[in-house]
């Protein structure tokens, strides 16, 4: 989950920058044509059968819709309205929203060495969020915060993304491997994403807009298909096989601290001094609720 945080918090300022050359449907589009081409490569090598199983396929198609091209969109359209670096602090809520339904939906336990890391890494994304509010003052500068619009879009992704990381554990329960689960996500969400992308912008539109972009806008498109797409989605899927889904979504609180730097010296983006201040936080936060719990279960 280490190496998923490094991935999907470079993807921000990624998705921002990229989103310049590519409107959100045909970033969407793009990015799982090219997931969904690695994908049947996998499975025309592995020979993969899926369960035939009610509650295996409920569970597939389920997560598919919610994780890729319904959360996917929201996020893609959310980060299109507002800045990197506050999408990416928004983003960071997810481990909230998704530990209250762990509990709430699968009776998942969290320690109190969890609740206090969790509590202070929320403490440290809500210094972020508001932090503009307490340096620029109420009603005076509301830049730094993005469109409200685009910050709305956001947290319903968030949401839909809590919702689907469940359906990923219960899913997995039948007998559904992980690398399977993350490649079927992508081939039905591409066939979900691609008739709005027609619909809006036209085929030629879609191949002209492609082939007239630079190759930094590529690279971008391929960065979020390969790395944070196929591979971040497997790790993540895995993670979650084997633990549960609270401990995952603790490292949600890093993204911040990946994406500042580029947010800042990539895109020009400007980063506060309550932004140190709850990136700090945040820091802490992880570290008590991984290292000391991590060391309770060694004296088991």
């Amino acid at each position: 989950m280490f190496i998923v945080s490094i991935i999907w918090g470079v993807a921000a300022p990624v998705i921002k920058f990229t989103l310049h050359d590519f409107p959100p449907l045909i970033f969407l589009s793009y990015r799982f044509a090219i997931s969904s081409i690695i994908a049947l490569i996998v499975f025309s090598v592995t020979k993969e059968r899926f369960s035939k199983k009610g509650k295996a396929v409920e569970g597939m198609i389920g997560y598919s819709l919610l994780a890729v091209p319904v959360a996917l969109g929201l996020l893609f359209f959310g980060f299109d309205k507002t800045t990197s670096l506050t999408g990416n602090v928004l983003t960071a809520m997810t481990p909230m929203a998704t530990v209250i339904a762990g509990v709430l939906l699968l009776r998942e336990h969290v320690t109190g060495i969890e609740r206090t890391g969790l509590t202070l890494a929320f403490a440290g994304t809500l210094v972020i969020i508001f932090g503009p509010l307490w340096h620029d003052g109420l009603g005076t500068d509301t830049s730094s915060l993005g469109s409200l619009e685009g910050n709305l879009l956001v947290i319903a992704a968030i949401i839909i993304d809590a919702l689907s990381a469940l359906l990923v554990k219960t899913t997995l329960r039948t007998g559904v491997s992980a690398s399977s689960l993350t490649h079927l996500s992508f081939l039905i969400g591409f066939l979900a994403i691609l008739p709005f992308a027609l619909v809006t912008h036209g085929l030629p539109q879609i191949m002209s807009t492609i082939t007239s972009a630079p190759i930094t806008a590529h690279l971008g498109v391929w960065y979020m298909a390969i790395l944070s797409g196929t591979l971040a989605y497997w790790l993540r899927n895995q993670a979650i096989k084997s633990i549960e889904v609270s401990e995952a979504v603790v490292f949600t609180y890093l993204y911040p601290l990946w994406a500042a730097p580029l947010s800042v010296y990539w895109l020009g983006e400007k980063i506060t001094t309550p932004f140190l201040l709850g990136g700090s936080i945040i820091a802490v936060g992880v570290i008590i609720a991984e290292h000391k719990k991590r060391r309770n279960k060694k004296k088991r």
